[in-house]
């Protein structure tokens, strides 16, 4: 079996836990941008899952189960600190509906990203800038910010709930310490406009994964975000 085929039947097994089905061809652009991933990080730093299985699981099953939780069809959504392009670029594979920017403030991998999608057939807007920067022109007009590995909760909240309109919802990708987190940024969720709306779990390859929703219920004052320095100096 080759590596494309291993990630691929891994895919395919993985998605009627999510209770998602896709179409072969969704599957394929998939497993495309997984190899994309993989072959990249030869040259440039993107990722320590390079195993076509953990791959699947790991990147493209994890990214996917935020369509569990929360509906993009038509929405326009943001990928803060997307890294090697996700959970933002799967979204935007298996949702291709969806408005998807993608934020991350390196430039060379925004720039493979810019390059590698449209041959993938990716409509996705790619930004790079710092998230309390480009949040000035973009303050509160994205249904969903979602984000995976990238701060703390009560950090990370800083630098999304600004971006989210009343009514949508910063989706937080956890791994097992994810209550942990919530529970400690109590203060921030309030003083952002956020409400905890739930936390559901998902298990790939026997880690538990975790999506905290938190709804934006008010607007997020406007002295936030704060510089990042501060942000870390003295989180919410």
């Amino acid at each position: 079996m080759t590596d494309g085929e291993a990630m691929a039947l891994a895919l395919r097994q993985g998605l009627p836990a999510l209770g998602l089905t896709l179409p072969e061809d969704v599957q394929r652009r998939l497993c495309a941008f997984g190899q994309a991933v993989v072959a990249q990080n030869a040259v440039m730093n993107l990722t320590a899952i390079t195993q076509p299985e953990a791959v699947a699981k790991l990147h493209l099953l994890d990214s996917l189960s935020l369509m569990a939780v929360a509906d993009f069809s038509g929405k326009q959504v943001i990928d803060v600190g997307c890294g090697a392009g996700f959970p933002g670029v799967p979204l935007a594979i298996a949702c291709p509906d969806a408005h998807v920017t993608l934020l991350d403030s390196l430039g060379k991998r925004m720039k493979w990203l810019e390059a590698v999608l449209p041959g993938l057939d990716v409509d996705a807007q790619c930004v790079t800038a710092r998230a309390e920067e480009a949040v000035q022109t973009r303050r509160e007009t994205y249904d969903y910010a979602v984000s995976r590995a990238v701060a703390r909760l009560n950090i990370l909240l800083e630098l999304t709930a600004p971006y989210v309109r009343v009514g949508g919802a910063v989706l937080a990708m956890k791994g097992s310490a994810a209550r942990e987190e919530l529970e400690q940024s109590r203060n921030a969720i309030r003083r952002l406009g956020l409400k905890a709306e739930k936390t559901v779990d998902f298990s790939f390859d026997g880690a538990v994964h975790s999506v905290i929703v938190l709804r934006k219920v008010a607007p997020t004052p406007a002295a936030y975000p704060r510089r990042f320095a501060k942000i870390k100096q003295s989180p919410l």
